[in-house]
């Protein structure tokens, strides 16, 4: 799998010369929180873990900012659901 490249208000996976994976999200002005507003996995990457790879690299960024996530995106809900580890930056 390729490599998890930080843009501007995400994180994404590319290759041939197009995004393939990419999580998306903003910061709360008043909090500095981030919420994952958005998920893509393409067909080329689904079932090799990538989604939770970007889910992950949203984590330790928050874990870095000292900030909490507000998983408004179905799929990274989902993985804060399975991933109790996450609890610390959950909002």
């Amino acid at each position: 799998m390729e490599n998890i490249t930080k843009g501007e208000g995400r994180f994404y996976i590319a290759g041939d010369g197009k995004d393939l994976a990419e999580i998306t999200y903003r910061t709360e002005e008043n909090t500095g929180n981030l919420v994952i507003d958005h998920t893509f996995v393409s067909e080329d990457l689904r079932g090799q873990g990538a989604g939770e790879k970007l889910v992950r690299a949203v984590v330790d960024l928050a874990r870095e900012q000292k900030v909490k996530i507000e998983p408004v995106c179905p799929y990274a809900a989902h993985q804060f659901e399975k991933h109790t580890e996450y609890k610390d930056v959950l909002k």
